[in-house]
């Protein structure tokens, strides 16, 4: 008789532990990467305006070439990041040669811009890690909350950079983003609600209301909650405009 008790016993919590089995939060990301648009980024010209600014993105089968054209008085100078991580600055079509932290710095630039552009793309890169923080709500919808960090090898040169990402889990569409960035001796911290939705050819663009924290934080884990009691103060919007994509 105890061994049979034992056994069900055994049988019961084997059944509980698959029952309370987190989701996989790399499922979850390649949801909403799918919905997003999905395979039609890996073959795709994306061009867009931002900030008084053009930008360009050639993407094809792990190949891309991401620009950025500024436009100063007279001169027109492109900034030119490709896959292998190369940073190349033309000016008036000259090539010109850059310092190593100049050419650092503009790459880090061009890269975020892009990067936010197609969000969330780019998140099964190789240096991606991906935690799934459990279920939440924000103005009452129900979301998956999943933290995302870099590997130092390929996470870029903002590797240490900690993103949180809320999945509506009916939608599967990354409708808050947070992270936390180095900023001089401490930690900057950022919130963006998406809006503005619209699908051109079949990709997903979205528009940001962007905040910081009113007060101290102690982790990018907890923006949503400070943003739902109105501890964050809108500091600016991100919009891109003028979408092309072929």
């Amino acid at each position: 008789m105890n061994k049979t008790v034992g056994f069900l016993v055994l049988v019961f919590s084997f059944i509980a532990c698959k029952e309370d089995k987190l989701p996989d939060a790399n499922v979850i990301v390649n949801k909403s990467i799918e919905v997003s648009g999905g395979e039609r980024f890996q073959h795709s010209n994306i061009a867009f305006d931002f900030r008084d600014r053009h930008y360009e993105a050639i993407r094809d089968n792990g190949y891309f070439l991401l620009t950025r054209t500024t436009i100063n008085e007279s001169d027109t100078i492109v900034d030119a990041l490709d896959s292998q991580g190369d940073l190349t600055r033309f000016i008036n079509g000259k090539r010109i040669v850059l310092h190593d932290t100049m050419a650092l710095k503009y790459k880090s630039s061009v890269n975020a811009v892009h990067y936010f552009s197609v969000l969330p793309y780019r998140l099964n890169d190789a240096a991606v890690n991906k935690m799934y923080l459990g279920k939440t709500t924000v103005n009452d919808s129900e979301y998956h909350k999943i933290r995302v960090t870099f590997d130092k090898e390929g996470g870029g040169e903002d590797f240490d950079d900690v993103f949180v990402y809320w999945i509506n889990i009916n939608t599967y569409k990354a409708d808050y983003i947070a992270y936390s960035y180095a900023e001089t001796d401490e930690i900057g911290y950022r919130f963006r609600e998406a809006y503005n939705e619209r699908f051109i050819d079949g990709i997903r663009f979205v528009d940001y209301n962007n905040y910081k924290p009113r007060t101290n934080v102690d982790g990018v884990e907890i923006m949503d909650r400070l943003f739902q009691q109105g501890q964050l103060e809108l500091l600016s919007k991100i919009e891109l405009k003028n979408i092309l994509v072929n």
